[in-house]
């Protein structure tokens, strides 16, 4: 048994640029993570496919958690203690935690219906509207709109928004806010899942101090969940509201991700 470093990080707006995509501000952090060997878990609202694409660019090979907590996705043989119940997919063994999309497009049929309010989610979408909206290429804007447990969206009238989340919940679903939609949920979030995995952890290695970097509402339940919670700046300069028990690192999205991981990793 040995003590290890875990890092989990949002990817929007926090370890990738809220505007260019790029973790280019992030590469002393993330050469040193690599030189420690502590794993980085990325924990996001962006589909497994989105995923995919960045941990190849990264060099990651850890366990990730897709679309606010929807799944846990552990590649096979990572760990040596039993994992408990999943689903196999491809390379990975998956926790699902989330609800599947189909109710979720469903509730948003349902709720546009019941209030006569505007709801656009990314399955109203086309590949190039979701590209435009999200200043995405035309190949990740693509991979965006393969959701599986979360439905990002819309509401263009704000005299709207509080009927719709009202609806939300009505319905048994949950909802929050990233950097640029509302999610509509089932019954999983950020927190819930890194909890899951940190437990795995914990179990594989003994000693473990749990790292979560994140800049939005979304995260906060992440956060809540571990030893060390770090907010970074948005970017416009502000900082998401929580409690004092959070650290806010000193710069915007990947800028800060860099400053704060490095200054974590040096006292290990």
């Amino acid at each position: 048994m040995e003590s290890i470093c875990v890092i989990f990080t949002d990817l929007d707006g926090t370890l990738l640029d809220h505007d260019t995509y790029s973790f280019a501000a992030a590469a002393p952090a993330l050469r040193l993570l690599s030189l420690k060997r502590c794993p980085l878990v990325i924990c996001t609202s962006k589909t497994r496919a989105e995923i995919e694409v960045v941990r190849d660019k990264l060099g990651v090979a850890d366990p990730f958690i897709s679309e606010n907590g929807g799944a846990v996705f552990i590649p096979r043989g990572y760990f040596t203690v039993p994992v408990g119940r999943t689903r196999e997919t491809g390379d990975y063994l998956a926790i699902e935690l989330g609800a599947p999309y189909d109710n979720l497009r469903a509730a948003i049929r349902d709720i546009r219906s019941k209030t006569g309010c505007k709801v656009v989610g990314f399955g109203d979408m086309s590949v190039e509207e979701v590209a435009r909206d999200a200043g995405l290429d035309h190949a990740s804007a693509r991979l965006a709109r393969m959701r599986e447990y979360d439905e990002p969206f819309v509401v263009p009238d704000p005299a709207c928004v509080d009927r719709v989340l009202a609806e939300i919940e009505a319905r048994g679903f949950r909802h929050t806010r990233g950097g640029r939609y509302f999610h509509l949920t089932g019954d999983s979030d950020k927190g819930r899942a890194v909890s899951l995995l940190a437990a795995l952890f914990r179990e594989e290695y003994g000693t473990v101090t749990t790292v979560g970097l994140g800049d939005s509402r979304n995260d906060l339940p992440m956060l809540a969940a571990m030893d060390i919670p770090i907010l970074v700046q948005k970017s416009d300069g502000s900082y998401e509201k929580t409690g004092p028990e959070v650290v806010h690192a000193n710069g915007v999205g990947p800028e800060g991700w860099n400053r704060a991981v490095v200054k974590i990793l040096k006292k290990i």
